[in-house]
């Protein structure tokens, strides 16, 4: 999961230490808060030994670095059971308690709890913060957001009966505008999402190839967030499939095919074009 940051495109992480035990590390390279040190956990790894190991270790030896905890919902290093912190019931076991109030019951006060972090952008200035703030002591940000694997194998099923039913179910796809994008592969190298990949144009005019979303798209949105955040080209977009439409959608569509069709064919007969030379 969060190890994948040491692989390209990321390369990111100077050491990687046992299940839990990535801030009990953080004071090793603690700069007392001149070069703070960052710290990667998992909310699995957090309650199965970094709460005991690493964090009262922070408070005891009165660390200055910065830890994340990767809050998604489940312990996706045994594969997605529930944890203390996740959000969903379970008739037999605890669940609904958080990792920030466990964080300030071991006496860990600066504690920030993001709880949409694919906005990108109140993520950087929230992880600038930990790393600017003047207070002393461990800096905690708790970074929640359900994993997108398994919220798939959670409401795929939802919309398919719903879709049979005849419910009207809209479906989020994003896409890259080929006429729009540059080609200089940005927005792969900095978010790193496996959907995105390349796409080789037939058009001689262009020689590198562009970027293209593939059907794995779970429509999280981050990689339009990431080309945002990091001004990069304005190319990616959004489009909602909407299953079992109303008439007034249905009519609105009508209209709207009708329209691109007129303004296609008349792009058509202004374009120039040359005949073939004999």
């Amino acid at each position: 999961s969060h190890l994948f940051a040491a692989l390209p495109p990321f390369e990111i992480g100077g050491a990687t230490m046992g299940f839990g035990l990535g801030p009990a590390a953080n004071g090793a390279f603690d700069g007392w808060g001149e070069r703070r040190p960052v710290s990667i956990i998992g909310d699995g790894g957090f309650w199965h030994n970094g709460l005991s190991s690493s964090f009262t270790n922070m408070v005891f030896n009165k660390s200055h670095g910065v830890a994340i905890v990767v809050d998604n919902f489940y312990s996706a290093a045994t594969g997605g059971q529930d944890v203390m912190s996740s959000r969903a019931d379970n008739a037999t076991k605890a669940t609904k308690n958080p990792i920030s109030k466990a964080l300030n019951g071991i006496g860990i006060n600066w504690v920030r709890q993001v709880d949409r972090t694919y906005d990108v952008t109140h993520m950087r200035n929230v992880i600038r913060e930990a790393l600017t703030t003047k207070e002393p002591g461990p800096k905690v940000i708790v970074a929640s957001s359900e994993c997108m694997l398994n919220k798939q194998r959670r409401e795929k099923p939802l919309r398919t009966a719903a879709i049979k039913e005849g419910r009207r179910v809209d479906i989020p796809r994003f896409g890259v505008d080929e006429d729009i994008c540059t080609g200089d592969h940005a927005c792969i190298r900095l978010s790193g999402c496996p959907s995105l990949s390349l796409k080789k144009l037939d058009d001689p005019l262009r020689d590198d190839p562009v970027a293209s979303i593939d059907q794995s798209c779970v429509g999280c949105g981050n990689c339009g967030e990431v080309a945002d955040a990091a001004v990069l080209c304005p190319s990616f977009y959004r489009a909602d499939v909407v299953h079992n439409p109303g008439a007034w959608e249905k009519r609105i569509a009508s209209w709207r095919a009708r329209i691109i069709a007129k303004l296609q064919t008349r792009r058509s007969a202004r374009r120039l074009t040359f005949g073939a030379v004999k």
